[in-house]
């Protein structure tokens, strides 16, 4: 009996490469340094899992050359529309050879020819050998190939396909694919085809009568087929034979490749661990990392490092039912330095969500789930929510019992619910991350586990559904949850274990986590709970007042357009715009339509008015959806207020945000905006504060540039602006007229935001040589400003990042790309962020002295909201003097710079009546 070969695995790199890239997008996974990493990442998981799946098999990985090759001297079109290789995906090319390489893989690229072409040919000397073979790819065009021997598959989808496979999804043998290509085109490759032939008529055309060739000889036999407009076909064809003759030979695959190989050179795998480790290692693949750590990992050996990682702690997750398990269970906690915390709840809504569990870790793979809500038919009995919240209490409002969670902001809110102080919070793997990275897209747990771990986590909708239909955790059978639950906390606990080795490697990074991000945890919680009084009433009469104006405009805007429109739909918008009034085009969408975005109607709308009409209409609608209407709903049945979520580790400069509501976007400018903050009221006997620090950024500027000017005149207490313009426009203080100083306060802030000339001429609206001597004149007036400046530049682009004055990070991956665009615009946000980032790290460390002060003092006064760089509290009436000069002085002594920070302090009855 003869022994049957392995197939051999021919790997179409260049396939494998991009869509690794665009799979890896939404995870955006980068190094600590900005690199992105998630190419390398998917494509070195998939070829182990190929590896895995076929250990007796030798794989060979082909790629694109770089350059032209055969196909452009023949079409010189060819492909000639295809995107330029992003950035990212450009830098990452090179480590996924180097990777391949060291898992001890053939790597094969041919100059002139493409990686389909090398794998035609090898695909051929083996089935001429009758040797199997697979082709991993999800090219279409690759099904030409298959035959009796040579077979492909779909690592994405898993899916496999032979002749017969071909058959069932194309409609049609392997030796006519060619010729479904050539009819139909192609255009991301930019194959002409033969215009009017899709996907339907190429079927009806090859599986009527046969390939192009058969097609030409029997012209006359098409009208029969009888598909719409195969009347008309037989000329079409004739028409277009030169152009279904080139896409022919386009489309078809060489099998004739000179090549320096033979399929008898590849032999299996022999992977270099000790490369590897260093490759890892690089890219801060931790998982992988500890996976090789643990021994010689043969890359044959079917286990994907990310797996192993995972399987090597075996885990041991409890479900706790009775108080003697729970009375274990706390005694393991009581003597453990740091454990995981995690709550289970019916709501993300931290003022309505019910407790329904809690679940602990002490060490990796070993947790509980201890539920006390689970009401489902058939649930089996569990310990009171009371019961659990009386024998933890003691626990968790012990300061010294080390805690750790993952977003422990949200468990703090649920459990202040049934008057349990959450204390001993150590570390929240969330803002550790965060502090790590803040460029990273995604801080969740999912995310981070996937990122960190190289581990696949139980998600809430693999147990509970999606939708309408989505359970609520109560709902949920315990045999499901239990391991969830567990999960959540076992994870918490190897992601801190993890991210604070990372943290601890930098003294900044973990100053910026122990002194600003994790001291605000629960201040911003009380701030949360506190919550702010809304008055319905104002909102629902300004609601009624909109409605009408948008109304109004709506005539007016039908009487300019001459008829009838739907303002908000962009379709329509264009037609009448740039169509019917020739209103000139200023920029055009990606698809090459013209552009009706904010930016462009506001530059219309200084010539011409309906744009103008356009843009109130939507300011107002917006105004309306969002606030007027929504906030109403958003009051509290139980206090009366709104309570806003406020996020820690969204924005990449360190900025907190909000949502439900949003209060960091109620617009500022216009009447209607203000009027929204007429609504936030103050309760009988208080008033409403609004305390902010005055052009904080440009003070931060002084600080970090040295540059005299800017220090003297903040130090001497002058108006920068009035300052500033009297140097630019060369006038003494006392002549700078309001216009001059508008034009100074626009290249003030400007500048720090890395304005260009082209922007200050947009926004002054003069011409771009006057900006251009406009901004000459002020760093001819501040030289440390335009000193920083360069060299802010110049260190972002040698390390790939900046930091604000307490060593924030942000990274800058984009600063060395290639494109002019994002270069520059990284450039720009590497002269701001320090300024920005160094803003908010002030207002933090401001909040949690003044939180810590009202909480020590008898000051009857609540922090409500922050916004940008202003705090607003309520406040005793009795004691507003006193308050007042306390909290401006607590805040502008948050920090010491070189210049003196002012707060400016505002009282009212209302939000707006405050500033």
């Amino acid at each position: 009996m003869t022994e049957q070969i392995a197939p051999l695995i021919l790997v179409d790199g260049s396939s494998y490469l991009y869509r690794a890239f665009f799979a890896s997008q939404q995870a955006d996974l980068r190094t600590s340094d900005g690199t992105p990493t998630g190419a390398v990442r998917v494509m070195t998981s998939m070829l182990r899992s190929l590896i895995n799946q076929y250990p007796h098999s030798p794989v060979v990985v082909v790629f694109d050359a770089k350059g032209k090759t055969f196909r452009d001297e023949i079409y010189p079109e060819y492909k000639a529309q295809r995107p330029s290789m992003p950035d990212d995906l450009r830098l990452q090319v090179e480590p996924i050879h180097d990777i391949i390489r060291a898992m001890g893989l053939p790597l094969v690229v041919e100059e002139g020819v493409e990686a389909d072409d090398v794998i035609g040919t090898l695909a051929r000397e083996a089935s001429e050998k009758g040797r199997a073979t697979i082709i991993s790819t999800g090219d279409k065009d690759m099904a030409q190939l298959v035959d009796q021997h040579v077979s492909l598959i779909n690592t994405m989808n898993d899916s496999h396909m032979d002749v017969a496979g071909v058959e069932e999804k194309f409609g049609i043998p392997p030796h006519l694919i060619i010729d479904y290509l050539a009819l139909m085109g192609d255009k991301v490759d930019n194959i002409p085809g033969v215009p009017g032939v899709g996907e339907k008529t190429a079927l009806a055309l090859l599986q009527g009568i046969g390939g192009i060739k058969d097609l030409y000889d029997n012209l006359d036999k098409i009208p029969a087929l009888g598909f719409r407009g195969s009347k008309i076909m037989p000329k079409k064809l004739q028409d277009n034979r030169e152009a279904a003759e080139l896409s022919y030979l386009l489309a078809t695959i060489k099998l004739d490749v000179p090549l320096h190989e033979s399929i008898d050179d590849f032999q299996l795998p022999q992977p270099d661990n000790d490369a590897l480790k260093a490759l890892f290692s690089r890219f801060e693949f931790r998982s992988w990392v500890q996976a090789l750590e643990a021994g010689p990992v043969a890359v044959a050996d079917g286990n994907d490092p990310a797996e192993l990682a995972a399987d090597e702690i075996e885990t041991d997750y409890q479900l706790v039912l009775t108080e003697a398990e729970l009375d274990s269970w706390l005694e393991i906690l009581t003597q453990s330095e740091l454990f995981a915390f995690d709550t289970e709840t019916t709501s993300l809504n931290y003022m309505e969500a019910e407790l329904v569990g809690v679940s602990f870790a002490v060490e990796p793979g070993q947790a509980a789930y201890v539920p006390c809500g689970h009401d489902y038919v058939g649930a089996p009995e569990q310990i009171s929510r009371a019961r659990l919240l009386e024998k933890l209490k003691p626990l968790l409002e012990s300061d010294q019992q080390l805690k750790v969670g993952q977003h422990i902001k949200y468990d703090m809110n649920v459990l202040a619910r049934y008057g349990i102080e959450l204390k001993g919070v150590a570390f929240d793997t969330m803002l550790e991350s965060y502090v790590f990275n803040s460029t990273a897209s995604r801080h969740d747990m999912d995310s981070l586990a996937d990122r960190y771990l190289g581990m696949k986590t139980i998600h809430f909708e693999d147990i509970a559904g999606k939708g309408k239909k989505q359970l609520t955790f109560n709902q949920i059978d315990l045999e499901q949850a239990a391991p969830y639950a567990a999960e959540d906390a076992d994870i918490t606990l190897r992601l801190h274990l993890t991210l604070n080795a990372s943290l601890n490697k930098d003294e900044a990074l973990a100053a910026v986590f122990e002194q600003i991000e994790k001291p605000l945890i629960p201040v911003l919680s009380r701030i949360e709970r506190n919550g702010a009084r809304v008055d319905a009433r104002l909102l629902g009469e300004q609601s009624v007042e909109i409605a009408a104006r948008l109304v109004e405009l709506e005539r007016e805007a039908f009487d300019l357009a001459g008829k009838e429109f739907n303002l908000s739909s962009p379709k329509q918008l264009q037609q009448i715009l740039f169509e019917e009034q020739k209103i000139p085009v200023l920029k055009k969408t990606p698809k090459g339509a013209p552009s009706t975005a904010e930016e462009v109607l506001q530059e219309l709308a200084l010539d011409y008015p309906l744009p103008k009409l356009i843009l109130e209409h939507r300011s107002l609608s917006k105004l309306k959806s969002t606030y007027t209407d929504k906030l109403p709903l958003m009051i509290n049945p139980a206090t009366g207020r709104i309570h806003t979520s406020y996020h820690q580790a969204v924005t990449a400069t360190g900025r907190l945000s909000s949502s439900d509501p949003n209060l960091q976007n109620i617009p500022v400018r216009n009447a209607e905006g203000r009027r929204i903050r007429q609504a936030f009221v103050a309760p009988e006997g208080y008033k409403i504060v609004a305390a902010d620090y005055s052009q904080i950024e440009l003070r931060i500027m002084a600080h970090l540039s040295q540059d005299q000017g800017l220090l003297s005149a903040f130090a001497h207490g002058d108006d920068v602006h009035r300052a500033t313009a009297a140097e630019v426009f060369k006038v003494g203080l006392d002549q700078v007229s309001s216009d001059q100083r508008r034009s100074a306060k626009a290249i003030n802030f400007g500048l720090i935001y890395g304005m260009s000339a082209f922007g200050l001429a947009k926004q002054l609206g003069i011409g771009r040589n006057e900006a251009k001597q406009y901004i000459d004149h002020y760093f001819e007036t501040y030289p440390g400003v335009q000193r920083y400046m360069d060299e802010i530049r110049l260190k972002a682009a040698e390390e790939g990042y900046v930091e604000t004055l307490y060593g924030r990070r942000l990274y800058l991956p984009e600063i060395k790309s290639r494109n002019a665009m994002r270069r520059q615009a990284a450039e720009r946000t590497a002269i701001n962020a320090p300024m920005q980032g160094t803003a908010a790290d002030i207002i933090k460390k401001a909040m949690v002295q003044v939180d810590q002060w009202l909480s020590e003092s008898d000051m009857d006064a609540r922090i409500i909201m922050q916004v940008h760089d202003e705090l607003v509290f309520e406040v005793a009436e009795a004691q507003l003097d006193r308050f007042v000069e306390q909290a401006k002085q607590m805040m502008a002594e948050a920090v010491s710079l070189d210049v003196p920070l002012v707060v400016d302090a505002g009282i009212g009855d209302n939000w707006e009546q405050a500033h």
